[in-house]
């Protein structure tokens, strides 16, 4: 009864809802499902009681996940809050609760999960392109990689504009700046999961596509980027270009193997002339695509 009752609450106040009676199944799906952001749980539940249900809550919250999780009982005044608090809850509320305390204590945790979230952003983002940092790069292109297979293919590109240093020093670090937000901006639309490694090196992978079908996305990336672009009225529009490295996932390969063999090819695009487009073949063997 106080389930259903506290779960009306809840769905009256626009959240989105899944009631469980088994603590195990609670906890399996809240593993299952990272886009659960609170845990709402009372001590007097079974299998795993209350304070072992926040134990393994807790634990599958990390600096990648936060979880707020709230308690209830119905001897709230009989139990020490320590005991709740150091199980791994983040509060504790009578059962039943009244309404506009667990309303209050909900828009609490909320405040409290998006500043974790928003914090989890920015160490996630590179600043100048709003892409994806190197180290989030990573992690996503590792997660890309267990996913990938003969029949859900993994394609990675490396991007590199040329002779970027002679852009910074012939119009300044400012235009440099907004050569790279450029880049990034085509990037971005081009889908996929796109992130600056450092510098003027960008890298984009594309889930679902083989060798065939990235050459035609880094094409037209490589097109897109050759265009002049604007900048300001008193100044002439700017063109410059980029190269374009390719590789393509294979069993066994690990996202440090893909991004080694798209530089292979980066850098045979660079050396055949630049504004190319290069794979890594078969053999391991660098070839410009037309």
């Amino acid at each position: 009864m106080v389930r259903k009752t506290v779960s009306r609450m809840l769905a009256e106040a626009g959240h989105t809802v899944v009631p469980f009676e088994d603590s195990a199944a609670a906890l399996a799906h809240v593993g299952a499902d990272p886009s659960v952001t609170c845990v709402l749980t009372s001590l007097e539940v079974a299998p795993l009681d209350g304070l072992e249900l926040c134990w393994a809550l807790r634990a599958l919250a990390d600096d990648r996940r936060p979880l707020t999780i709230l308690v209830m009982s119905s001897a709230r005044e009989n139990r020490p809050l320590d005991e709740v608090l150091d199980s791994g809850a983040d509060d504790f509320l009578t059962k039943p609760p009244a309404t506009q305390e667990l309303h209050a204590r909900l828009r609490s945790a909320e405040r409290v999960l998006r500043l974790q979230q928003e914090l989890i952003r920015q160490a996630d983002t590179d600043h100048l392109t709003q892409l994806l940092n190197r180290r989030a790069l990573m992690r996503q292109g590792h997660r890309a990689v267990e996913q990938a297979s003969a029949v859900d293919p993994l394609a990675v590109l490396l991007i590199d504009i040329d002779h970027f240093k002679s852009i910074n020093d012939s119009h300044g670090h400012d235009v440099g700046d907004v050569v790279i937000r450029h880049v990034a901006h085509i990037l971005r639309e081009a889908g996929g999961i796109a992130g600056r490694l450092g510098g003027e090196e960008f890298a984009l992978l594309l889930q679902g596509h083989c060798l065939g079908g990235a050459a035609v996305v880094a094409h037209r990336i490589r097109r897109r980027c050759a265009l002049p672009i604007p900048l300001g009225q008193n100044n002439a529009p700017l063109r410059f270009t980029v190269s374009v490295g390719l590789s393509e996932w294979s069993d066994g390969a690990s996202v440090d193997t893909l991004l080694k063999e798209a530089d292979l090819a980066l850098y045979a695009a660079k050396q055949g002339g630049r504004n190319r487009v290069a794979v890594i073949s078969a053999s391991l063997q660098p070839e410009l695509i037309d």
